[in-house]
């Protein structure tokens, strides 16, 4: 699933081509997505100019005067501005036609992804409202981390990724950023210290950082809005490494289920 990075370089490279046009029409070939595409999105956006391109954790939001529309790429989706002349393919399923002759085009394989409408504030959608800190805002720290993880068991790999602690996180960037502040992931969270929460905090940011320069990281079919595949997942410290040697000091990185998905870990350079 695109996590904060991969989102965030979609936002960047369809930021330019998008603010300030007029959205004309918009076409829906498949409304069966996540949750099925309101009408009142064809309805009520056309005529109207598209004055923001923001990011909420791993959901993409365009504002117009008459409302949002909140994106979401789902498991392996894209977004991409092309040409309207360019014929859809067989999983390009939403297209908002702008003025200026070109559309935003979401390609979405497996149909996870989201394309919904909403008149009222979009951070009080039911699907934003309840999403902790972004980590890559000027206020966040590991204070915060603290505070929210007294008295956790959970494994701290499975705290991060929860989006109601933090927005954005997934198992990739949990993972490497775990090692790169030297804590292991199965580790409850409540056990680790003020300390080691700043250090975890800091190694987020710089973490998801490098992510978004490399574009992202591409697994499956994943690729930006420019349609390039991200290669984040090349230089990963531990992340899908399971069995080969640890980049710092060659101990073999170990791989274990944490509920649903795998946590990948060095046992010398991670405590």
């Amino acid at each position: 699933m695109p996590e904060l990075p991969e989102v965030e370089t979609t936002r960047r490279g369809i930021a330019a081509g998008a603010l300030g046009q007029t959205v004309r029409a918009v076409v829906v070939r498949q409304p069966r997505l996540r949750w099925p595409v309101p009408r009142s999105l064809v309805r009520e956006l056309p005529g109207h100019t598209i004055d923001s391109v923001t990011r909420r954790g791993k959901y993409l939001v365009l504002g117009t005067r008459a409302g949002s529309v909140i994106m979401h790429l789902g498991m392996s989706g894209s977004l991409r501005i092309v040409p309207q002349a360019i014929a859809p393919e067989k999983h390009d399923h939403v297209d908002l036609l702008l003025a200026n002759g070109k559309c935003l085009r979401l390609r979405d394989p497996r149909r996870f992804g989201a394309v919904l409408w909403t008149r009222s504030d979009p951070a009080r959608h039911k699907l934003l409202v309840h999403l902790g800190p972004d980590p890559l805002a000027a206020n966040f720290d590991g204070e915060h981390l603290y505070r929210r993880s007294r008295g956790r068991v959970r494994a701290i790999r499975d705290f991060l990724i929860d989006g109601r602690e933090v927005a954005g996180i997934g198992n990739i960037y949990a993972n490497e950023a775990l090692f790169a502040a030297g804590i292991d992931p199965r580790r409850a969270a409540g056990q680790i210290s003020r300390r080691r929460y700043a250090r975890l905090a800091h190694a987020l940011r710089t973490t998801l950082k490098r992510g978004i320069a490399r574009g992202g990281a591409t697994l499956r079919d994943y690729c930006g809005s420019d349609g390039r595949t991200g290669y984040f997942q090349l230089s990963a410290s531990v992340y899908g490494r399971a069995g080969e040697p640890c980049r710092v000091c060659g101990r073999r990185v170990r791989a274990q289920v944490l509920g649903a998905r795998r946590a990948f870990f060095c046992t010398r350079c991670q405590l």
